[in-house]
């Protein structure tokens, strides 16, 4: 419920799915999108950067989701007034946070994301009213039709709009996931530093690799069917262990080892390199995002090692196993941050 919720996409199977799969699928996968975005993200963390500066420290986790918040708003159509923007993104924080828990923190996270469903039905709505909207995802999502023929409901429509929002939010911990692994991984912080695309590409696909962020995806079966000796019968629930599988030592030679080098990437769309699930993204429920993500690690390390400088203070930078998603305590602290040069 948190992740997706009743009527989204991702509850969809076979042509329903597909259909409004399409939808994400050209949103989200084509190279106007990728500039578009990355070229938001940059200004947005150049303009966050002119304002670290002036702090003692700061928790990239945090700062990174706030501003992959605003780039996100900005590129679907979404204006909430800048000085919400922080409560905005703490509640898109929270149905990340609570999604690997139980108890009362997942009650108050669906609160918040009724909260922010009710805030994009007015969207839609105001988007559905307009004789010429503007040419923005907002208003993709609002003007399209399912399979049958029919507009999508206010209540679904904005939960695929905030499918777009939130997923890019989240990108902020795998950019935190960057910054620690050129931490942990001096050598490679001069490598990619300036470094063409490819190298700093496959920096970042190590890291979705390496590090863990959600560890499975799950599903129920939808017919009986027997693999490698098990037998698994109609409406069982599965879990694809996405960790375990982009650790397999046949897959992945010495996998405890972060090693950039590697030649797989999101691109293969096999059963390889699945830290956002697997197969084909026009075929299956593997995520159209990934293309996004990826642009946006890239950059991220771009921006971390050509346009700044900082300090890491000493902090627990253990990743436990055991939380859901994971992260350091504290988010990555960074400190005596600076820019360098003047690109804002």
């Amino acid at each position: 419920r948190l992740l997706q919720d009743k009527g989204s996409v991702q509850t969809l199977d076979d042509a329903q799915h597909r259909h409004r799969k399409a939808l994400f699928v050209s949103l989200l996968m084509s190279d106007r999108t990728e500039w578009q975005v990355v070229t938001l993200f940059q200004e947005e963390w150049r303009r966050a950067l002119q304002q670290w500066q002036s702090r003692d420290v700061i928790s990239l986790l945090d700062e990174a989701g706030l501003v992959l918040t605003r780039t996100a708003c900005r590129w679907i159509g979404l204006e909430p007034p800048r000085q919400d923007d922080v409560a905005l993104h703490a509640d898109l924080a929270a149905m990340i946070e609570a999604a690997g828990k139980a108890g009362p923190s997942v009650v108050k996270a669906l609160l918040r994301r009724r909260r922010i469903e009710q805030w994009l039905q007015d969207c839609v709505s105001q988007r559905r009213q307009m004789q010429n909207p503007p040419d923005d995802p907002l208003t993709e999502v609002a003007l399209f039709r399912d399979d049958d023929g029919t507009m999508l409901s206010r209540s679904i429509a904005a939960v695929e709009v905030l499918n777009l929002l939130r997923p890019i939010a989240a990108v902020g911990r795998y950019v935190m996931l960057c910054a620690l692994a050129l931490h942990n991984h001096p050598k490679w912080h001069d490598r990619v530093r300036g470094a063409p695309e490819p190298i700093q590409q496959a920096f970042a696909e190590e890291v979705r690799r390496f590090y863990p962020f959600f560890p499975a995806v799950a599903g129920r079966a939808r017919r009986t069917f027997h693999h490698h000796g098990h037998q698994f019968a109609q409406g069982d629930w599965l879990l694809l262990d996405l960790y375990g599988s982009c650790h397999h030592h046949q897959m992945f030679p010495r996998p405890e080892e972060f090693d950039p080098r590697r030649p797989r990437t999101w691109s293969d769309q096999d059963f390889g390199l699945i830290p956002q699930g697997a197969g084909r993204v026009d075929r299956t429920h593997r995520c159209p995002g990934e293309r996004l993500t990826v642009a946006l690690m890239r950059r991220a390390i771009g921006l971390l090692t050509e346009e700044m400088t900082y300090t890491v203070p000493k902090q627990d930078l253990d990743l436990p196993a055991s939380r859901i998603p994971a992260q350091p305590k504290d988010g990555f602290l960074m400190a005596d941050i600076r820019a360098i040069g003047d690109f804002v």
